[in-house]
């Protein structure tokens, strides 16, 4: 698989998972994916836990209850850290959705499903801290989303997009390349 055809097959996973585990080595592949994204200023403020041991798993989707994702054999939680990278900007969820979508990318080009959970733990009550903490992760950082990873028990139903001339043009917004009828 190409990197247009993994592109092209990623798909938000909402389903159950077959019982399968997933081989520490294609775990550590999808972690290196994410490790290797871009980061403002190289600031690095994205961190990444891959879990696959079956109890830390029941016992983060203990904390989640009944969410997505709650049958995966792995997961990966992204961490993050508010560091300023630019004058008194920082990038830190720029850096960590780059490095999401390359891990996203990566599930796919390996045979895997998966799905961005991150509203859900980032919400008031602090599920994303109670899993942090369940990790062992220091104070300082946030756990900001995680991605159940593994096989589709189900089939996987892709999300109905816009057509392209709705949302891309060329050398101005709305504008067709010359010659093609408006």
């Amino acid at each position: 698989m190409n990197t247009m055809e993994a592109i092209l097959a990623r798909a938000s996973y909402r389903g159950l998972y077959l019982k399968e585990p997933v081989p520490r080595a294609d775990l550590e592949t999808i972690l290196q994916a994410g490790l290797s994204a871009p980061s403002g200023c190289n600031r690095q403020t994205t961190s990444l836990i891959g879990v696959d041991d079956p109890e830390l798993l029941r016992r983060l989707f203990g904390v989640l209850g009944h969410c997505v994702g709650d049958t995966a054999p792995a997961m990966v939680c992204v961490l993050a850290k508010r560091l300023i990278a630019y004058r008194d900007r920082s990038f830190w969820v720029q850096d960590y959705s780059a490095a999401i979508q390359n891990m996203l990318l990566a599930a796919v080009e390996l045979g895997y499903a998966s799905c961005w959970v991150e509203g859900y733990v980032t919400d008031a009550d602090q599920l994303g801290r109670q899993m942090a903490d369940i990790l062992g992760v220091p104070e300082d950082t946030e756990l900001v989303c995680y991605l159940p990873v593994g096989r589709a028990a189900e089939p996987v139903k892709r999300a109905v997009k816009k057509p392209a001339d709705q949302r891309a043009w060329l050398n101005g917004f709305g504008k067709r390349p010359s010659g093609d009828p408006a």
